[in-house]
């Protein structure tokens, strides 16, 4: 009887341990499916399966040892022993959060893998329950909040993915207890701080991948103890300080990205140990020092990124022994030196970039060995000499980059042999000869540029051929033959410059069927003949310049189909006849020059159509009749000159809607009746020409006609100096009746009233002579320019700040301080009180120069209403900007959001069109010397008002070969280091950085010399450039600040006379085309932005 009770016993048990498993696996199950209740899609139909199935049923045997598992079948899960040990839910469509994962429910769970879902909130602290993990998945989703430090908790993990979420704040150092641990992911999240240096108890770790995140601090010395580690991603954070030397002990390490931080000190020479590794990348870096020699020990290296750091000296001789090398860029560092002829071992490269260094002497001719060379560029150096003959080997190079160096000689005809060629950049040398005949003869060359240097001859017959071009460039050097016969169809053309050439003959029309084609430049030639209709054909036109040729003809009435024309330019031609009524199309228009021709008939009314205008230019013509009113319609208009013409009639009361108008010329005309009052509504206005109209009547109570040039018109009078005041209606009437009786008085008494005034005029002369002499000789005689009483607003100015009292300073710069001033004469004033150490000795150059400054008349130019001086004060008086400097809001992080997109524009084309006026219309020319966001400031309405222009040159008279270093630390132009000399293009540079800093909110500091080199955008990011405290642009605005970049990266180049004018600068700001500047710009690079 007792083996039926031991047989009884025996299922007893048995029955106990299925039961309490299979209740355990109920358990599990039942705590998925309430976990899976709290999803947002929850008829997921991948999830259906997930069904509690009844105890017993057919389905209820799991997958594994025990035979009845609750959760058999589910989709995802997989049980042992029937208890959860795998849920594998990736990319099931998921919508919710992991609040109520069954942490505690789970304990034999080991593989959970959520990732490609749309999971959402925060990890929660009951993760660490899973203490059998091996692997965690939650990534590519939108998890946020912090890692929590529970996570140490899993120390059997050996597999963690975190990356791609929206996770914040520090790593827990607790990441320090998983010890077996050899996969941590946390990239691509939002997370800050510094890296823990418990990380480096993670002695199992192979792959360590942290990068784009917020991380900052130093890179922790503890993980060169990692030495199982093959991967090494750091890239775009925030880190600083030096590279560890440690990392040197690494000696299993593959790839090392620490790119784009901002790292600094030298690389570190114990890099030479990692034998192993295959990438090194190091780049958009502040790293400094020489390139280590012992780089030539990384016998493996595939690819050597350097670019865009402070390194100095050569490049090592040793870069010769990377024989596996394939990608070298050490572009945009203080490289000098040679470049090495052991470079020529690198028998695998395919790219190598050095470009925008301060390399010299001559190309070396071993680098034609490199046959498997596809990219080079080293561009932007100081390079001499000649390109070797020997280039002509390199059968697969499809970029050759030699732009803005200082090479000279003829281009070597052996350059035909590079049938693979796409890209070839030979710009701003000194190369002369003529080019090699067939230089496109497989058709593949996209890119071409030889502008600025000294060539010569005309243009062979295979580039005239050349199907394959886009973007052209022959500007700027001596190239002759006839236009018609040089030039072919290009089927992919979308950019040519031919300007400043002595190319004659005629325009082909062969250019209307260039169908791609977006900019035509042939201006400053010698071109003749009439302008073919069939340019008309090219739809997607958006600037053509024609200017300074000898063009004939009237304009085509086929340019009425190019109605995506942005500028249009045939300045200084003699084209004749009336502007074609099919014009009236070009709606898109925003500058239209015309000046300098023989035009005929009326202005047509169709351009107040024109309502993007910015500029239009019509003078020197014969346009006859009135003035239409309809250009009133164009209320963006700025500059609007129509003088020397033949019109007549009055000037339209409608123009006073033209608020944005800056400049108005219309003088030496046939305008009568009087200038419509409505003008003294145009408080924009700052430039206001005339003169040599019969016009009469009141002058308008505006400030811009206190100086406007109104001699020639007879009837004109008002308050303003050189007319006579306007009488009265009642003292006409009086004067009427009274004439007789005033006559017959007067006529007697006249004679001897004049006797009597020419003998007291003659004594009073002398006094004043002697008076001005004394004047001249006392220190502290007072010296006035402005229009008011120059003693009265001295005294005014004193009483109103108390004599200087620092009450009522508003700022202190490098020349003074500024005070604010409020005079019944003038309202609001700024009054800037020179340092004492202004000479005595220098206040004659300082007044001529001064009276210079008063005479400038610009909208973007804060007023200088004059300058008052004795022994006790010397001060400048200025019109008042009532929200202060755009250095003190871009600064503040209320106010600089408050200064939009648009607004930050408006700013950036303020200054451009004020520096253009100052460098362009100013006689003789200004140069400000000192741009800065402190010397620009904003109006009630954001609009820019640059300061202090010219004072820094009027404190130092005898500074045309200075020797103080000019502007401010930041802003100054790199040559002024060496020459000491001032020059427009000093300007121009400043004017790049000042604009780069007004999108990105700072200053660009080092990044500035990434963007000064065309070639090196690609490193940039477009998110790097723009300010974070603004909310993302749209796409129309994103166009608008990707051209801005490119025109501020363009004014950054190291050679001055490579840098484009204001000039140029403003006519690009007021077109706003949206297409990269093409100034010294390669295309091959435009993936840059």
């Amino acid at each position: 009887m007792k083996i039926p009770r031991t047989i009884f016993l025996l299922q007893f048990f048995t029955f106990l341990y299925l039961f309490t498993f299979t209740l355990a696996s109920t358990e599990e199950a039942t705590a998925l499916l309430k976990w899976k209740a709290t999803f947002q899609n929850q008829n997921n139909t991948l999830l259906a399966s997930w069904k509690l199935s009844p105890v017993g049923s057919k389905n209820s045997s799991g997958i594994g040892a025990a035979s009845s598992g609750a959760c058999r079948g589910w989709y995802g899960v997989i049980c042992v022993n029937d208890r959860v040990n795998r849920l594998n839910i990736t990319n099931a469509g998921v919508i919710g959060t992991l609040y109520d994962f069954p942490c505690s429910s789970l304990p034999f769970l080991e593989y959970v893998d959520l990732s490609m879902n749309q999971l959402s909130g925060t990890i929660p602290p009951e993760i660490g329950k899973l203490t059998n993990l091996v692997y965690l998945d939650l990534s590519t989703n939108q998890i946020s909040g912090t890692i929590p430090p529970q996570i140490g908790a899993l120390v059997n993990l050996v597999e963690a993915r975190l990356e791609k979420n929206q996770l914040t704040d520090h790593i827990p150092p607790e990441i320090g207890n998983l010890i077996n641990a050899k996969i941590f992911y946390a990239f691509s999240n939002e997370l800050s701080g510094a890296i823990p240096a418990e990380i480096g108890k993670m002695k199992s770790l192979k792959q360590l991948l942290l990068y784009r995140n917020n991380l900052s601090g130093p890179i922790p010395n503890s993980i060169g103890d990692l030495i199982d580690l093959t991967l090494l991603y750091l890239y775009v954070n925030k880190l600083s300080g030096s590279i560890p030397s440690e990392l040197g002990n690494l000696e299993n390490l593959m790839d090392l990205e620490l790119s784009r931080n901002q790292l600094t000190g030298p690389i570190p020479a114990s890099f030479g140990n990692l034998r192993k590794l295959q990438f090194l990348f190091l780049h958009v870096n502040r790293l400094s020092g020489s390139i280590p020699a012992e780089i030539g020990k990384l016998t493996e290296l595939k690819t050597l990124y350097l670019y865009v750091n402070k390194l100095s000296g050569s490049i090592p001789a040793e870069i010769g022994k990377l024989v596996n090398l394939i990608e070298a860029d050490l572009d945009t560092n203080q490289l000098t030196g040679r470049i090495p002829v052991e470079i020529s071992n690198m028998i695998n490269a395919k790219l190598f970039y050095a470009y925008s260094n301060e390399l010299s002497g001559l190309i070396p001719s071993e680098l034609g060995n490199l046959k498997n060379l596809t990219r080079l560029d080293i561009s932007s150096n100081q390079l001499t000499g000649s390109i070797p003959a020997s280039f002509g080997n390199l059968r697969n190079l499809q970029v050759l980059s030699l732009h803005h160096n200082k090479l000279s000689g003829s281009i070597p005809k052996e350059l035909e042999y590079l049938d693979n060629l796409v890209v070839l950049a030979l710009g701003v040398n000194q190369f002369s000869g003529q080019l090699p005949e067939h230089l496109c003869q497989a058709g593949k060359l996209v890119s071409f540029s030889v502008t600025s240097n000294k060539l010569t001859g005309p243009i062979s017959r295979s580039l005239s051929k050349c199907s394959s071009f886009q973007w052209v460039r022959f500007s700027n050097n001596s190239f002759t033959g006839n236009l018609s016969e040089a030039f072919g169809i290009y089927p992919e053309l979308q950019f040519i410059d031919l300007s400043d050439n002595d190319f004659h003959g005629e325009l082909s029309s062969n250019w209307g069927k260039c169908k791609n084609l977006t900019d035509l430049q042939i201006a400053r030639n010698n071109i003749s003949g009439s302008i073919p209709p069939e340019i008309g054909n090219l739809k997607g036109l958006l600037g053509l310049d024609l200017s300074s040729n000898q063009l004939v003809g009237q304009i085509p009435k086929d340019f009425g189909k190019l109605t995506s024309l942005v500028n249009l330019f045939v300045k200084n031609n003699h084209i004749h006849g009336s502007i074609p009524t099919e014009l009236e199309s070009l709606t898109k228009l925003e500058s239209l020059d015309l000046s300098d021709n023989r035009l005929n008939g009326p202005i047509p009314t169709f351009i107040g159509g024109y309502t993007n205008m910015f500029l239009l230019n019509l003078s020197n013509n014969k346009f006859g009749q009135k003035i239409p009113e309809e250009i009133g319609r164009i209320t963006h208009l700025s500059v609007l000159d129509l003088s020397h013409n033949l019109l007549d009639g009055e000037i339209p009361p409608p123009l006073a809607s033209l608020l944005d108008l800056a400049d108005l010329n219309l003088s030496h005309n046939g305008l009568s009746g009087r200038i419509p009052e409505e003008f003294e509504s145009l408080t924009a206005l700052q430039d206001v020409v005339l003169s040599y109209n019969e016009l009469e009547g009141p002058i308008p109570n505006n400030k811009a006609f206190l100086t406007a040039l109104l001699e020639g018109n007879k009837g004109l009078c008002g308050n303003v100096t050189g007319f006579q005041p306007c009488e009265s209606p009642f003292s006409v009437v009086k004067k009427n009746s009274r004439r007789k009786k005033i006559l017959i008085t007067v006529l007697p008494v006249m004679g001897a009233l004049v006797l009597l005034c020419a003998f007291i005029g003659v004594l009073l002369m002398c006094n004043k002579r002697r008076k001005f002499k004394d004047v001249e000789r006392r220190d502290d005689g007072l010296f006035s320019i402005t229009m008011l009483d120059g003693k009265a607003l001295y005294k005014d100015i004193l009483n109103a700040t108390q004599e200087f009292d620092s009450t009522f300073c508003i700022g202190k710069g490098g020349h003074g301080s500024v005070y604010k001033v409020n005079l019944p004469s003038l309202g609001n004033i700024a009054v800037k009180r020179l340092h004492s150490s202004f000479e005595n000795t220098h206040r004659k150059s300082f007044m001529n120069e001064v009276r210079a400054l008063i005479g400038t008349k610009h909208r973007n130019i804060v007023k200088l209403y004059g300058y008052c001086s004795n022994a006790e004060h010397s001060f400048l008086v200025y019109e008042y900007a009532e929200r202060g400097s755009l250095s003190s809001i871009l600064s503040n992080e209320i106010e600089s959001k408050n200064l939009d997109w648009l607004k930050r524009v408006n700013i950036i084309k303020g200054v451009a069109f004020a520096l253009s006026y100052l460098h362009q219309d100013c006689s003789p020319p200004i140069v400000h010397r000192d741009i800065s966001s402190s010397n620009v400031l904003l109006d009630s309405e954001y609009e820019a008002r640059v300061s202090d222009f010219g004072i820094a040159k009027l404190l130092m008279p005898d500074s045309s070969n200075c020797t103080v270093l000019a502007g401010t630390y930041g802003y100054v132009a790199p040559e002024l280091a060496y020459t000491m000399k001032v020059t427009q293009m000093c300007d121009v540079y400043s004017f790049g950085v000042l604009t780069l800093e007004i999108i990105k909110g700072k200053h660009l500091g080092e990044c500035i010399t990434l963007l000064a080199n065309s070639s090196s955008r690609d490193h940039v990011q477009l998110s790097d450039l723009l300010d974070e405290r603004l909310p993302c642009p749209e796409d129309r605005v994103k166009e608008v600040l990707v051209f801005i970049i490119n025109l501020a990266s363009s004014c950054l180049l190291e050679t001055p006379k490579s840098r484009p004018t204001m000039h140029f600068i403003s006519h690009r700001l007021s077109s706003m085309d949206l297409r990269p500047p093409t100034h010294q710009i390669n295309p091959h690079v435009r993936r840059a932005i």
